[in-house]
């Protein structure tokens, strides 16, 4: 876990998930990864407009946070998968909440 986790910890269990999900596309990519198992190219490809360096920063911090788990298959050359751990699935209903949430927003402020 990282730390700004565990400081969190001392907060508010609404802090500790802004510590997990705050952040740059990390919502995004619990979307995509939800009922889905990607190749990190695919994921760039779902998520949009995010760097590479930035992409793997961000599935980084997720997989160490116990959300997203990373599958390195020992192949030339090498394939590595991204899904969501069993943890990481209980989000799906707030992704969907906050996709809805957002469109509607969209729609009214637009």
């Amino acid at each position: 876990m990282r730390d700004p986790v565990l400081r969190a910890m001392d907060v508010c269990p609404v802090e500790v998930a802004i510590a997990v999900l705050g952040g740059s596309w990390k919502m995004t990519i619990v979307k995509h990864l939800t009922g889905a198992t990607l190749r990190f190219g695919e994921l760039a490809r779902a998520v949009g407009a995010v760097s590479a360096r930035m992409l793997t920063r961000q599935l980084r911090e997720l997989e160490t946070d116990g959300i997203v788990h990373r599958e390195v298959y020992a192949e030339v050359p090498p394939r590595v998968e991204y899904s969501l751990t069993e943890l990481g699935a209980t989000l799906a209903p707030l992704v969907a909440m906050l996709d809805d949430w957002g469109a509607r927003y969209q729609s009214q402020a637009g």
